[in-house]
């Protein structure tokens, strides 16, 4: 497995999970994999499926490359965003493998929700959950500042048009549920729920640090504790490990170019 899960419950105010990287080369190829716009078959792997290697093409590669590289005199924030948008689909996927779950954007700085995962019981949505993924040196400031207003402007119903529309898509995806019958009585305020993914540094590596940086989620999105949800991935020196990333991701995507020639 590339990413390890830990749960953790924090009372009243947020549950979720600490994730640990167990094999980095298997995240970065997984990565790659995302890049090439395999995410389909890297979900089924994610599932436990056994499948072989799926052919590519050189066209498709340099576009995973020009996706994984940060062009000269440009700061990473979006490349490295991007990847984390990936590690988080991976971890929503260990979390809950046979889940459905939308695969992450190919484009850089997305304006759309970041991740949406949805609970549907019955051939109804029970849960619509948002993503919000930052891949950030100030976890903090980040929640505060960009991610508690983001939550409180989707609670105030902003951007139910979209969320509507990223729901139906995404269950149009699945072959037993009807959309418009799984969407037909929903209250989106009573089945909107959140998850918020952060890289962390040693301040907020443990449980206290935990809490202090989700102080406040139980006020921007109230109710029940599975409302929401918090995961963060303790990283020092986070520029420069995305780089490495990146760079493995790099070298596997010339592998299976090279592999396919």
């Amino acid at each position: 497995m590339s990413i390890n899960l830990t749960p953790f419950e924090h009372g009243p105010l947020c549950h979720g999970n600490t994730w640990v990287v167990a094999d980095e080369l298997v995240l970065a190829q997984q990565i790659a994999r995302v890049a090439l716009g395999q995410s389909r078959h890297v979900q089924k792997i994610l599932a436990g499926a056994a499948l072989g290697v799926p052919s590519t093409t050189k066209n498709a590669a340099e576009g995973a490359i020009e996706l994984l590289s940060v062009a000269k005199g440009e700061d990473p924030w979006h490349r490295d965003g991007w990847m984390f948008q990936v590690l988080s689909w991976v971890a929503a996927h260990r979390a809950a493998p046979s889940g459905i779950i939308r695969a992450p954007h190919m484009i850089l700085a997305h304006k759309g929700f970041d991740g949406l995962q949805l609970e549907v019981e019955k051939g109804k949505v029970k849960a619509a959950i948002i993503f919000e993924d930052k891949a950030t040196d100030n976890a903090r400031a980040t929640i505060r500042d960009d991610v508690w207003p983001e939550f409180s402007a989707l609670e105030a119903g902003d951007r139910e048009n979209v969320l509507t529309a990223e729901v139906t898509a995404l269950l149009a995806t699945q072959p037993n549920v009807d959309p418009d019958v799984a969407i037909e009585t929903v209250i989106w305020k009573n089945v909107r729920q959140y998850r918020v993914s952060i890289t962390v540094g040693d301040t907020h590596s443990d449980e206290a640090g935990r809490r202090r940086l989700f102080k406040g989620y139980d006020q921007v999105a109230a109710g029940e504790n599975q409302r929401r949800r918090g995961e963060t991935l303790h990283i020092n020196n986070l520029r420069k490990w995305m780089q490495a990333l990146a760079d493995q991701a790099i070298a596997a995507v010339h592998a299976e170019v090279t592999g396919n020639v």
